[in-house]
């Protein structure tokens, strides 16, 4: 096996769960070059990976929002870089139209795909001729690195290895000046998963008289101004300027507690190896939970949000246990 193409569109959170996939593929196959196409949205994380040769990106939530020319002209640009080489294999962890038309376009005998009942998407079955199904009773970065190896046939060893390294900033942000902070990622892509305005001042208060200064990141309109309603209650807080994805990674970095709901920079959180709480409220813990021993928690389920003095237990849990998970070499670098 001398290259490999993975095709996980989007978003944030799924694509760091798949980031183990790609360690796993060069211990089995050393040698082997691993490519990756995403959606440009998501790029960023991948070049973080010193493990993948060539990122491969189009701007296709941009040009589904926008219809563009330059949308339009970056996707055919794209569609020319994929098919510059051959792959001996391609494999779709995404499972919809758009991925499997990656997958088709690609250069290759083999590609791999979901069983048609398992697809997102029952029309992306047309790409694949090699099958494949989920494991659904794991976790989901677990499930992926069990997916793949069984579809080429190796045995998994030892813990997942996400392997990012986030790039240093060229200069250290406004953030640095309130360390010890913590960041607070109260976004949600939908109302259900939100957490009560009220249960982030009771953690906000909490943590200040711990001395933790709570950071309150945003990326929408809406979005700022829920962080501008938790910082109210929470004197002291800080409510963050608009950030790029690599500058939020940045602060996740150098953060000494993250706390929010199941989004995908948290998830990245926890990759990254540091303190995490994650608040479950509407979504699955056992599929989408992030329970590391000694480096971060979750807390609620689908249809029992968590409650202020659950968040707090796992705060204390995650801050005061020495992380046995990241002895075990999480991360490269």
């Amino acid at each position: 096996m001398n290259r490999i193409l993975i095709v996980k569109v989007t978003s944030l959170g799924d694509i760091v769960h798949g980031q183990p996939v790609v360690s796993d593929l060069h211990r089995a196959f050393p040698g082997v070059k691993v490519d990756w196409a995403a959606d440009s949205a998501f790029a960023d994380i991948l070049r973080w990976n010193p493990g993948i040769d060539r990122v491969l990106c189009a701007p296709l939530r941009g040009f589904k929002k926008r219809r563009g020319l330059d949308e339009l002209k970056a996707i055919a640009a794209s569609i020319g870089e994929l098919r510059q080489v051959k792959y001996d294999a391609v494999l779709d962890l995404h499972g919809v139209y758009k991925s499997a038309i990656i997958a088709f376009l690609a250069r290759s005998r083999r590609v791999y795909g979901y069983r048609k009942e398992d697809l997102g998407e029952n029309g992306a079955a047309f790409a694949y001729n090699v099958r494949y199904q989920p494991r659904g009773n794991l976790n989901a970065w677990n499930g992926l690195r069990q997916t793949v190896s069984q579809a080429f046939g190796y045995q998994l060893e030892g813990a997942p290895n996400f392997g990012l390294r986030i790039p240093a900033p060229a200069v250290a942000p406004e953030a640095a000046k309130h360390a010890p902070f913590a960041l607070f990622f109260h976004a949600t892509s939908s109302d259900e998963k939100k957490w009560p305005v009220e249960h982030w001042h009771s953690i906000g208060r909490s943590l200040l008289d711990q001395g933790i200064t709570p950071l309150l990141p945003w990326g929408s309109d809406a979005e700022h101004k829920d962080a501008i309603a938790i910082a109210a209650g929470i004197p002291g807080s800080v409510v963050l300027p608009r950030l790029s994805v690599e500058a939020v990674a940045q602060h996740i970095d150098m953060a000494a507690l993250i706390v929010g709901t199941d989004t995908g920079f948290v998830h990245l959180s926890s990759a990254l190896q540091k303190p995490t709480v994650m608040i479950f409220t509407a979504t699955s813990r056992p599929h989408f939970g992030i329970d590391v021993p000694g480096l971060s928690m979750s807390v609620g389920d689908e249809g029992r949000p968590a409650t202020v003095d659950e968040v707090r237990e796992a705060i204390g849990t995650v801050l005061s246990e020495p992380s046995s998970f990241a002895s075990s070499n999480v991360l490269a670098g």
